[in-house]
This record gives C-alpha cells, structure tokens and sequence, in this order.
C-alpha cells in the first residue's frame, strides 16, 4: 500500500471521528498531513484531497 493510499484512509476516517470536513495535503517534505478545512487559508498548501464526512467520498 502506498503512502497517499494509507493517508487517504487516515485523512476520511480523522474526518467522520471529528465529523469535521478536513484536508489532505502534501507538505514541503513530499509527505502528507491532514488539517480541519477551516484552518487552512486557499492557495496555502498543495491540496491532494478533501473529505466531508456528510458526503460519501471526496468533498470536491
């Protein structure tokens, strides 16, 4: 399993325990980390995905 696989699962799962929308982007490292949506400000970070867990699968 590859790392953005792992973090996608993580990133959904984190998403429907807080029951927040939140994101998973790339960091300068070339890994990735998950923040609530509303912190993040647009054009901040290089966005890989966005989970709602008042949707079934990606947000947008």
């Amino acid at each position: 399993m590859s790392d953005l696989v792992i973090a996608q699962n993580h990133a959904f799962q984190l998403a429907r325990t807080l029951m927040v929308p939140v994101t998973l982007f790339r960091s300068g490292d070339q890994s990735y980390s998950v923040l609530p949506s509303d912190e993040l400000e647009d054009g901040e970070v290089e966005t890989v995905a966005e989970y709602d867990p008042f949707q079934f699968g990606p947000a947008h």
